[in-house]
């Protein structure tokens, strides 16, 4: 199936509400502005040299979320071309985009991170620091928080990773209980677990694969 009849199918079966945004890791300038003439209208990008190198071709055409692992010596190229940071985990990092936006004048919308599943080697800020973590946020000029997401595990069974979708949305809820409706996306699920994502809140999904396909193995 093509791009656009991929994207026609899942726009058509998921909620009016939830923003389909589309992963476009390894993927080309070609493929992205196919998938933009099909209707998403919000892409994601995890590293900032390749979006560097799309950016010129595609512009403003759509709105451009950071979703990759932020890495402090990144953040300023990130604040030149980025609309939404939806990666951030810590306060040295949420510091240093406050820092970079002053200087441009801008203010970034961000989301927390949530390492639901308490993994070592996976970034992210644990469930149970997302509330320190807001604060410190709350406190920059420079940067706006607005919600929270999560890879989750990588499982073979995509029910298996219902638990921590729960866990993520558990941490949402209690954000905007605390600091209001400014706290309103959820981003979460991927092509094998959005529709999981979705029963359990979700209201941004990334999808890479099921609209673009695999990725090309790499030699």
């Amino acid at each position: 199936m093509s791009i656009t009849s991929n994207i026609r199918r899942i726009l058509s079966e998921i909620p009016p509400h939830v923003t389909l945004l589309g992963a476009t890791k390894g993927r080309s300038v070609e493929e992205i502005m196919e998938a933009i003439n099909a209707g998403v209208k919000v892409i994601g990008e995890n590293y900032v040299q390749e979006a560097l190198e799309k950016y010129p071709s595609i512009g403003k055409k759509v709105e451009w979320h950071f979703i990759g692992h932020l890495q402090r010596n990144k953040v300023k190229k990130i604040c030149e071309i980025f609309d939404v940071v939806e990666t951030v985990d810590s306060e040295v990092i949420a510091k240093e985009i406050d820092r970079r936006c002053g200087v441009r004048n801008k203010v970034m919308p961000v989301m927390i991170e949530i390492n639901s599943a308490k993994e070592p080697q996976k970034s992210g800020v644990y469930p149970e620091k997302a509330m320190e973590l807001a604060r410190k946020i709350l406190e920059l000029k420079n940067i706006k928080l607005i919600g929270v997401m999560t890879m989750g595990p990588v499982v073979e069974n995509p029910e298996d990773i219902r638990p921590y979708f729960r866990i993520t949305k558990r941490v949402y809820d209690e954000l905007r209980i605390k600091f209001g409706k400014e706290i309103r996306y959820l981003s979460m699920g991927m092509s094998s677990s959005y529709r999981i994502a979705i029963e359990e809140g979700a209201n941004i999904i990334r999808i890479g694969t099921a609209i673009f396909g695999p990725r090309e193995k790499k030699n």
